[in-house]
């Protein structure tokens, strides 16, 4: 029976909650960590009153950090925090930087629209909102764009995992068990810290914050490595500590631009661990050269898709994961019903078909032309980008716009007021407010931003 239409039931409801706290006790969401580097998550099953005194206090631990190319790992934030121990803004993201009248150079989507045949497709489906999401089409689509790797039943390392495992539901071969739409990359983070209690998890950055803010929402300790600047934020596999049981890594990554050779991505992949591999940002390099999703077992390994970038969708939040069986079993459970709505499926469907591909090739090549184009600019006016940028954003180095007596991101609030919002990359652990991320856009507005540089440039006391 559903409490609408039975308000006695609300009562009788909210009446046994309040009952319930009175009694001074309260059931944890999520394990509780206590801290260290070498500490482990302690997970507490039973309820706790505040009425009694703890058995035990948490030390009071000051935020630490560890030289970058070094894992680094910090207190515990209070069990459901997104922050982490460097107090680093998890939840700042792109869009926030974006204001009236200001040239957006801040957030990665490739488009303002989608293309008209895709707004066709999304429109189109407003005949069957009122019927229940079917994602049967779209797990298709998503398997026939991207070979599978076998996965013969009974050979899962998961099975056997300490994380554990979860049955599968069809047999191997069928693709409903190595593909989950998603609402967006965002909300397949959120299934996996749900779907898995690692011991040790390792988010590499710099990279997108979002894996690590859902895993320490989730209640788990998060362990970083940071990637050196002056390797160009590289990939060294031997920085991953071996006990780390589940592994979280972007590629190409956000906000560096780096794209990681396939082989060191894989070299992460091992019995016990769980990888998580971003791939939200390779349709934009021409041809994947450096995908997962290469026809190769993905033993233990889920690689995360979005595609509101490359094709305008955003607002739509449309994505998928493929991977694992026993690992995709997992975050299927952890799913609410009906998650990806009906034109997001619509869109991974029409994205996805080979015609579509092909546009999406076509824009990925006419984008590294662009982002040449300002990489040369940026460089000419004593702005260095990092690493060998892939992706449809770059990475810049402004520490030499820095002065002393000012607040940090001098440059970034100097072309904020003359009319271009760049992204802050000071909520990116591993990086400070000397960098900022820049989207790539079209020459004329690139041009228009190496005009403003040059102005500021060379303006009475903004040499840098």
């Amino acid at each position: 029976m559903h409490w609408a239409g039975h308000p006695e039931l609300a009562d009788r409801f909210a009446a046994a909650v309040h009952d319930f706290a009175e009694r001074g006790v309260s059931w944890p969401a999520a394990a509780v960590a206590v801290v260290g580097p070498e500490s482990e998550p302690q997970s507490h099953s039973e309820p706790q009153s505040h009425s009694k005194p703890q058995s035990q206090s948490e030390p009071e631990l000051q935020p630490q950090s560890e030289p970058e190319g070094r894992p680094e790992s910090g207190p515990a934030p209070e069990s459901g925090s997104r922050r982490g121990p460097s107090n680093h803004d998890l939840d700042h993201h792109g869009d926030a930087e974006l204001g009236e009248g200001l040239v957006d150079l801040a957030v990665n989507v490739r488009v303002r629209n989608p293309p008209e045949w895709l707004a066709d497709t999304i429109a189109a489906t407003i005949d069957r909102l009122a019927a229940y999401p079917d994602p049967a089409a779209a797990i298709r689509a998503v398997a026939d764009a991207h070979p599978l790797g076998a996965h013969p039943l009974g050979a899962h390392p998961l099975e056997a995992h300490p994380l554990g495992a979860h049955p599968l539901e069809r047999g191997a071969g069928d693709p409903i068990t190595h593909v989950l739409p998603t609402a967006g990359a965002a909300e397949a983070f959120t299934l996996i810290a749900r779907a898995f209690t690692p011991v040790y998890p390792v988010v590499v950055h710099p990279q997108f914050t979002e894996p690590e803010a859902a895993l320490r929402a989730a209640g788990h300790t998060v362990h970083r490595v940071l990637l050196d600047p002056a390797d160009g934020f590289r990939l060294d596999p031997a920085l991953v500590p071996d006990r780390a049981d589940l592994v979280v890594i972007g590629n190409p990554t956000n906000p560096t631009s780096v794209l990681h050779p396939r082989q060191l991505i894989r070299a992460l992949a091992r019995p016990g661990r769980v990888l998580v591999v971003d791939e939200a940002f390779m349709d934009a390099v021409p041809g994947e050269p450096e995908t997962l999703l290469d026809g190769s077992p993905l033993d233990g390994v889920l690689v995360l898709r979005s595609l509101t970038k490359t094709w305008g969708v955003a607002g739509l939040r449309a994505g998928y994961v493929v991977g694992d069986p026993a690992a995709i079993g997992r975050l299927r459970g952890q799913q609410p019903p009906w998650s990806t709505s009906t034109p997001a499926l619509a869109v991974i469907e029409a994205t996805l078909t080979p015609k579509a591909r092909e546009l999406a090739t076509e824009a990925a090549v006419e984008l590294g032309g662009w982002r040449r184009e300002l990489v040369h600019g940026l460089g000419s006016l004593g702005l260095p980008v990092a690493g060998e940028p892939r992706g449809p954003f770059v990475l810049v180095d402004a520490h030499a716009w820095e002065r002393a007596g000012e607040p940090p991101g001098r440059l970034r609030r100097t072309l904020r007021q003359r009319g271009f919002a760049v992204r802050r990359c000071d909520t990116f652990p591993g990086l400070d407010a000397g960098w900022i991320r820049i989207a790539v856009r079209d020459p004329e507005t690139t041009r228009a931003l190496l005009d403003t540089v040059r102005a500021i440039r060379t303006s009475e006391g903004d040499r840098p």
